[in-house]
């Protein structure tokens, strides 16, 4: 038999109109069949200013992350998944800056995510666009992190090139800080989310001094790429300027790599409907949605059918609901004949 399964699909259901006009001709009918058959057992549920989406919050928890869901160390988690694989460039394991004093406690690492992006300002909003809008490829994010890379090393951070939209970085004082995902950022007013950060009444010093140095050190970056060369050969092509950055995913992650057990829960992580919704395409969605019907949620069924040890996660725009394939008692069953489980029932609730 195959190892426990817990599949998990973020933006099955968002409160805009056209999403819910979308929901009303949409059938799902391996969907349906689950939530007849399986077993309700967690929703995450939590205000929409809440820092992480609840995908990431369930994400997290099946991964055995630490946090409490809002300062949770995902780019220490990528680092830890990669050292793992064969063939690691050692550009991921840099040397810390000179004079930089090596990592307290346990000695594990701090480090966080830093994604170029553009701020569209507006006369009463400023919106972070999806950073895949700036267009940037290999050649202009490693210009870019040239450029950027000795301001911060002056403050015990080391800018370490993962991909075009993304960047890790490495020091101390990254280790307390706590910035909202990026994902739950994009698209909307970032203002609120500074605000936040800048009322650290009540926080640990250690946080409101690493929120006090990014906020200082995003400053400078701006006013460094405000009249840059880079910016004006983007601007020369039609590109938009890289005007901010978001600095996310930040801790240390002090517990070892999970063991390789055969009864390891298999996460996956559906993410067919993650686009569409961003971009507010509901027909899209809801062809993705029928997609992963036939696909991946058959195949569930198939499994459940079988006897298999499965979960499943949909999550929205608040909460998380997660089910999963234990037994039921009688009531249960009985109750399931009146009040069947179906999408149409719980998708209000997410």
């Amino acid at each position: 038999m195959s190892d426990p399964l817990h599949l998990i699909i973020p933006y099955a259901a968002k409160h805009h109109p056209g999403c819910q006009h979308a929901l009303q001709s949409l059938a799902l009918p391996h969907l349906d069949w689950l939530l007849r058959h399986l077993q309700r057992q967690d929703h995450d549920s939590a205000d929409e200013d809440h820092p992480a989406l609840p995908h990431e919050r369930v994400l997290a928890r099946a991964l055995g992350l630490p946090g409490d869901g809002a300062h949770m160390p995902w780019a220490a988690w990528q680092v830890q998944q990669s050292e793992q694989q064969q063939g690691q460039p050692p550009a991921q394991r840099p040397a810390l800056p000179q004079g930089q004093p090596p990592d307290q406690t346990t000695g594990a690492p701090a480090w966080a995510f830093v994604t170029p992006c553009h701020w569209q300002v507006g006369t009463d909003h400023i919106t972070l666009l999806d950073p895949q809008a700036l267009a940037l490829d290999e050649a202009a994010s490693r210009a870019l992190l040239a450029i950027v890379a000795p301001w911060l090393q002056s403050d015990g951070i080391t800018l370490v090139y993962e991909q075009p939209s993304r960047w890790l970085a490495r020091g101390n004082w990254l280790a307390h800080l706590a910035t909202p995902s990026l994902e739950r950022v994009q698209g909307g007013d970032v203002r609120g989310w500074l605000q936040h950060q800048a009322q650290a009444a009540g926080q640990p010093s250690a946080q409101v001094q690493a929120a006090q140095t990014w906020q200082r050190l995003h400053s400078e970056l701006q006013m460094l790429l405000y009249t840059h060369a880079f910016n004006d050969a983007r601007s020369a092509q039609g590109l938009l300027p890289v005007n901010a950055f978001w600095l996310h995913g930040a801790g240390r992650l002090d517990m070892p790599p999970p063991p390789h057990a055969p009864a390891q829960v298999q996460v996956q992580v559906e993410d067919a409907l993650r686009a569409p919704a961003l971009r507010e395409d509901w027909p899209a969605w809801a062809s993705a949605w029928a997609a992963l019907d036939a696909g991946p949620l058959a195949q569930l069924q198939d499994q459940v059918a079988r006897g298999g040890a499965v979960q499943l996660t949909l999550c929205g725009q608040r909460s998380a609901i997660t089910w999963h394939s234990g037994g039921r008692g009688l009531r249960q069953k009985i109750a399931s004949l009146f009040r069947p489980q179906r999408f149409a029932n719980v998708r209000e609730q997410l």
